[in-house]
This record gives structure tokens, sequence and C-alpha cells, in this order.
């Protein structure tokens, strides 16, 4: 009597191959790459002062000025950042945080697009960054893995991790329309504009933007396909 054939089992997947360590290992990779931004708006006088207080201007009440987080990341080692427009629109005060460097560094807007909500800052480093890889969002897939690094809530070098959910979604913000939108679930929150957003290939494929309030699990980011002109004349 023959006896039945064995069973063809599939081996398990080692800790190498489980999508939680390839994560891991592309945080490592990128982080170094991503910055946190803060800004805080200039500071202008609402109301006349009174005589007193242009002669003693320390009897003046004034409120802090308000502060904004937001992220970028690195185009160029001579300290070239991307963000978006809005996080650095408002003429400011800027400084950027470089991952484990409690030292921040001031820094300028030298290109800005408010049509397309991208922007390009400057810092000065003391030794030359690392540019994150940049890839196309062209062939990417709905249902493809992503990674989201940013500043949320000032919390610096947050990650999240979501998939694909739309691709060449048109999109109108304000006085903004896009038409190369990616959509995904990715968790983005207030202070994540500007960063990137990342394949599992580890390259930056977006511009985290948008979240679609009230809804849940609904974020937006610019094509880095859309930044590459500009990008690439950075990097001359």
């Amino acid at each position: 009597m023959k006896r039945p054939p064995a069973r063809r089992t599939e081996a398990f997947p080692s800790s190498s191959q489980h999508p939680a360590n390839l994560f891991v290992q592309i945080v490592r990779r990128v982080r170094g790459g991503v910055v946190s931004i803060l800004t805080e708006e200039k500071e202008e006088w609402n109301t006349p002062r009174s005589f007193l207080q242009q002669l003693f201007p320390e009897l003046s009440q004034r409120e802090p000025a308000p502060r904004h987080f937001g992220s970028g990341f690195v185009i160029h080692p001579a300290g070239y950042i991307l963000t978006n427009e809005h996080v650095v629109k408002n003429n400011g005060k800027i400084q950027v945080h470089l991952y484990q460097d409690k030292q921040p560094h001031p820094a300028r807007v030298v290109w800005r697009d408010d049509k397309r909500d991208l922007a390009v800052i400057q810092i000065r480093p003391s030794t030359p960054l690392k540019p994150l890889r940049l890839g196309s969002s062209k062939n990417a897939q709905v249902g493809e893995w992503v990674i989201a690094v940013g500043n949320p809530l000032g919390l610096d070098h947050t990650v999240t991790v979501g998939v694909i959910s739309g691709k060449d979604r048109p999109l109108q913000a304000e006085n903004r329309f896009f038409g190369n939108v990616i959509q995904t679930d990715a968790a983005i929150n207030p202070g994540n504009s500007g960063g990137p957003l990342i394949n599992i290939l580890g390259e930056v494929i977006g511009i985290n933007t948008l979240v679609a309030y009230p809804s849940q699990s609904i974020s937006f980011a610019i094509s880095i396909d859309d930044a590459k002109p500009m990008i690439h004349s950075y990097l001359k």
C-alpha cells in the first residue's frame, strides 16, 4: 500500500523578512534626513500704542507670538530642506531641529511656491547633511505600504505606517488645487506637514500635506514628482 505523498509546507518567514523588521530598517535609514520645524509668527502691533507705551515698551502687555510645528526633509547636503509652503508662510522666525541634535538651527526661506504649497528652506549645518533618496509615485500601487515620518504636535520624528489608499486624487484646499495627490491611511496630524511619505524601498514618494477633517485615516501627500523640477535646480 502506497503512502500518501508528504504534504508540502511553506517555511515561516524569518524575523529579517518580517514587515515589522523591514520598517525598522527603513526608519533607521531615513530618520537622519527628516527634520522638525518650529515657526514663530512675526510680531506686529495690531493696535496703536499710547504715548506711554512708546516711551516705556516694558509697560505693554504683548501676547507671545503664536508658534507652529512642521516637518521637512533634506534634499541637499548644504542644508537645503523641502517642506510645505504653509509651514513657513508667516515670514517669522524659523528653527530647524535635526535628528538627535538638541541645538536648533535658524533657517531662512530660499524658495516658495504658494500655488503648489512647496517651499525650500536652508540652514547652515556644521557638517554636510544626508539627503533622502527620491523615488516616484508614478509606479506606486494602491495597497502598497508607506511610512510617514514627521513632527506631529511637536513630537519629533514620529513614525506611522499605512498603505496607499488612492492615487491621482484631485484636491482643492483654500486657494490651491492639486491634481496629483496620494491618499494614504498612515496617521498624519498637525505638525506632519512637509514631512516625507516613504515607500518600502526607503524612497520619498510624497510630501505629507493635508488631513481630511473630521474623517479618520484619510490623509494626503503631494507627489514628489511635482517637486522634482525645483529640487533638481538645487542639486546642480
